[in-house]
């Protein structure tokens, strides 16, 4: 998601609560410089609240990356790329399409982080580990859509057909971060290839 976009939908005013001004600082911390990164001394700091007000709300930091993939399933995956998807498509095919298209223009922001939830499962190794857990399963959610979208469309295995997809979504975030700047559109001329494979 653009760094302007979420901003401005995850902000806290002068108002908000201990709670609300940690999570919106783990939130930018975490998605900048990943999770391992940044310590909760940093948070509180950047948060500007006392060490007690953290940790009344959160019992660890692994708690807190859980708020923060939870919150960056409802700003990423729900509130940006399926409904600007959806916004810009009238037919499964072109909502689908259109994840390129909005993958364009997020890796050419100059704040481009990448996938948080393939940063945060790649830096928790151990598999019964519950933030590796959570990120596989919101990873699992955008995969998700991607199937909903090929079964509106009438592919005959709509799971098969969004890890497909997903592979090109993931391969094109990764370039991106490599600094490919046109990725999303290598990608989206591999996706159009895929579409005609299965018939739509």
């Amino acid at each position: 998601m653009p760094a302007r976009e979420r901003q401005a939908q995850f902000a806290p005013g002068d108002e908000a609560s201990g709670r609300e001004r940690v999570e919106h600082a783990a939130y930018r911390l975490f998605s900048r410089r990943g999770v391992r990164g940044v310590g909760v001394d940093t948070v509180i700091s950047e948060a500007r609240v006392a060490k007690m007000t953290l940790y009344r709300n959160f019992a660890s930091k692994d708690d807190l990356v859980l708020a923060f993939l939870m919150r960056r399933e409802e700003l990423w995956t729900r509130g940006w790329l399926c409904a600007e998807s959806t916004r810009r498509g009238s037919t499964p095919r072109e909502r689908l399409l259109a994840i390129f298209d909005i993958f364009d223009e997020w890796f050419r922001d100059p704040e481009f982080e990448g996938c948080a939830f393939v940063t945060t499962m790649l830096e928790f190794t151990e598999r019964s580990s519950p933030v590796r857990q959570a990120s596989v399963a919101h990873l699992a959610e955008v995969r998700g859509y991607v199937r909903g979208l090929a079964a509106e469309a009438g592919v005959a295995d709509p799971d098969a057909f969004s890890r497909q997809w997903h592979l090109l979504m993931n391969g094109s975030i990764i370039a991106a971060a490599e600094g490919d700047a046109d990725a999303a559109v290598r990608a989206r001329d591999l996706a159009l290839l895929l579409l005609r494979c299965h018939g739509i």
